[in-house]
């Protein structure tokens, strides 16, 4: 199975306050974005899929909002519960490794891909895209796991994150500008370790 068939059979067998990332209110990833868009400008998440982030940037009036997930499934679930809404958003279904140009945006925003992609060229894919589609001055703000966390999710191994493996992942375009652990609780009660980080396009 590959990386598009597991995600589309994740995202239509399991309900969505049944996964383990499952967040009624992502206000930790909500708080970070705004804390660098004061203007709400543009924002993308990727691997957004059924996450209720989508939800609270357009109640929070950003002027630009775009989610990108590699399950269609997700991403129509997504469009569904909006309703009326859905209209204010750009749906992307691709794989962030093999999209070929996304436009710009002001902030990236991921709690979901980077930690998945364990092959060096799918990351150096993804930060390559990511470089390309944040101007000088733009913004990254990543959740991803963190060392110490789990060491798989979903049923596929994950690569965990600190401060200075996230450094060395951006390369020198990237400047940090705040960081932080986070404890995640999973429906199932459990808890689970997170890197959060807010890197500047330089």
């Amino acid at each position: 199975m590959d990386r598009h068939e597991h995600w589309e059979a994740i995202h239509t067998t399991k309900a969505t306050d049944a996964v383990s990332w499952y967040e009624v209110d992502p206000a930790l990833s909500l708080e970070l974005i705004e804390s660098v868009s004061p203007d709400r400008g543009s924002v993308i998440d990727v691997g957004g899929g059924q996450s209720f982030l989508v939800d609270k940037l357009l109640d929070a009036g950003f002027q630009r909002v775009a989610v990108l997930d590699i399950a269609s499934a997700a991403l129509e679930a997504t469009r569904q519960r909006l309703g009326t809404c859905a209209d204010q958003v750009e749906w992307l279904h691709a794989d962030i490794t093999e999209v070929s140009d996304l436009g710009k945006f002001d902030v990236w925003h991921d709690r979901a891909v980077l930690h998945f992609l364990t092959e060096e060229a799918d990351r150096k894919a993804y930060v390559e895209m990511l470089s390309n589609t944040l101007p000088v001055g733009g913004h990254f703000v990543v959740g991803a796991f963190g060392v110490g966390g789990p060491g798989k999710c979903s049923g596929l191994t994950i690569r965990q994150y600190d401060v200075r493996i996230m450094a060395e992942t951006l390369g020198p375009n990237f400047e940090l500008q705040r960081w932080l652990d986070h404890s995640h609780r999973t429906p199932s009660g459990s808890d689970q370790k997170f890197f959060f980080g807010i890197f500047r396009r330089v």
